[in-house]
């Protein structure tokens, strides 16, 4: 089997990576090696590698930065969507495109269902939704697997961002009115290779769950042995951020369940595993220093 990742050097990109490369001829694709926003790039590499899965986890994921260059975001994971979609459908690929929570506007007090439609409040979460569509109308065989929260190893992401703090044994500020559900990108792959025999769609995987952010930090500042107490709770409002951002978001997980593929362990579980994999132990005093918002 022959796959290609889009993206290939983010956190996701390489997870799938690492995950598939003793079974299969993989090839990863950073953006510099495969700049998705040029059609003819896209259209010449596939014909070269004529892959039989792409995973395109390639996406502009900056979300206060996408509603300050719209004219970017719309181009990388909405045309970005669309050049791989036409470049798989003209080698016969089977193509995964990941998509967001962010899909929706999270007015619900319900998990979210595949069925239920979008109505993304950011420019990103419109783009995501964008190349959701452009995906499907161009290669019905394929699959849109919304996520959330990511986070894996070596990546930018919120939980490697708290590590910092609660390894310097700083207090944080963080958000405690928004509630979604974090996802180990070690268990998105698990689950995103047992969906591939499945039949094409939208799915939806995260890790088993709730919380808010602000949960989220306590539970990493626990894990890592640092008082959690250094963590205080910020509305959304007087953060202040640039993109709007869905209150509730969480995705339901039916659809998997009638797949019957395992649901993801829960989230305070696959925490600790990351941190475990990353080499964090209960060994940091408990102190106050300066003050950080995040």
């Amino acid at each position: 089997m022959k796959v290609l990742i889009t993206g290939g050097e983010g956190q996701l990109g390489r997870a799938i990576y690492e995950k598939m490369k003793n079974t299969s001829d993989v090839i990863k694709l950073s953006k510099e090696k495969l700049d998705i926003t040029k059609q003819q790039t896209v259209y010449d590499v596939f014909q070269d590698v004529k892959p039989d899965y792409v995973f395109h986890t390639a996406a502009y994921t900056a979300v206060d930065q996408c509603e300050e260059s719209k004219t970017k975001a719309f181009q990388v994971n909405s045309i970005g969507a669309l050049n791989v979609a036409n470049a798989s459908k003209s080698v016969g690929s089977i193509m995964i495109y990941i998509s967001s929570d962010y899909v929706f506007d999270g007015t619900k007090s319900t998990p979210y269902e595949v069925t239920d439609s979008p109505n993304p409040k950011s420019v990103y979460g419109l783009s995501k939704w964008l190349g959701e569509e452009l995906v499907l109308n161009t290669i019905p065989e394929s699959y849109v697997v919304r996520t959330s929260w990511l986070y894996g190893h070596g990546g930018k992401n919120f939980v490697n961002t708290v590590l910092k703090f609660a390894t310097s044994q700083k207090e944080v500020k963080v958000v405690s009115d928004q509630i979604g559900s974090p996802t180990y990108v070690n268990d998105l792959v698990d689950v995103l290779l047992q969906l591939i025999t499945k039949p094409y769609g939208i799915y939806q995987i995260r890790n088993d769950g709730q919380c808010s952010w602000y949960d989220f930090a306590k539970a990493i500042y626990e894990k890592v042995g640092t008082d959690s107490n250094l963590v205080q709770p910020i509305t959304t409002k007087e953060y202040g951020a640039v993109a709007p951002r869905p209150q509730f978001s969480i995705l339901n997980l039916n659809k998997l369940e009638a797949s019957n593929i395992k649901i993801p362990r829960r989230w305070d579980i696959a925490l600790r595993s990351y941190l475990t994999k990353e080499g964090f132990h209960d060994c940091w005093s408990k102190s106050k220093t300066n003050y950080e918002v995040l």
